[in-house]
């Protein structure tokens, strides 16, 4: 297994993993916004970037985002890991480790304190990914708002 930046030349390969992740959680972003997403991340790689893990045959196994951003409690530079998926074909073949370990290098290299994300509160199978790697559990309430809502 592999994994690397994502370029340009991956994100055809990468377009159906962001989909299959946005189908897991039941949010239907098009195509073109995805590739939008994903060329953004190639051009402005100071926003952060996308790593793709690639099997022995060059085969998509998973990606994973990471967002540069700040933190106040730390008074830091914050990696916020977005995204991770693998392929179900993939999985129990250490993909997301090896995604984890280059977003956590990609940290360090960026000077960011921590690498931090999310997963929905029923996501078991992540949560257990999570937990194997040593990372530790928050316990925030998340909320957001649509700046179109009113």
């Amino acid at each position: 297994m592999k994994i690397d930046v994502v370029r340009a030349g991956d994100i055809d390969d990468l377009l159906p993993l962001m989909r299959a992740y946005s189908e897991f959680y039941e949010v239907p972003p098009d195509d073109a916004r995805l590739r939008g997403v994903a060329h953004m991340l190639v051009e402005r790689p100071e926003e952060g970037v996308q790593f793709i893990a690639r099997g022995d045959e060059g085969e998509a196994l998973g990606f994973a985002t990471v967002y540069m951003t700040w933190e106040t409690l730390d008074a830091g530079r914050l990696a916020v890991m977005n995204d991770l998926f693998v392929a179900p074909a993939a999985r129990g073949r250490r993909v997301g480790e090896a995604l984890i370990d280059a977003c956590l290098k990609f940290t360090r290299e960026r000077g960011a304190g921590k690498l931090a994300w999310q997963t929905a509160p029923d996501n078991a199978t992540a949560q257990r990914l999570y937990d194997r790697v040593g990372a530790v559990r928050e316990q925030w309430v998340d909320y957001h708002l649509r700046p179109d809502s009113g």
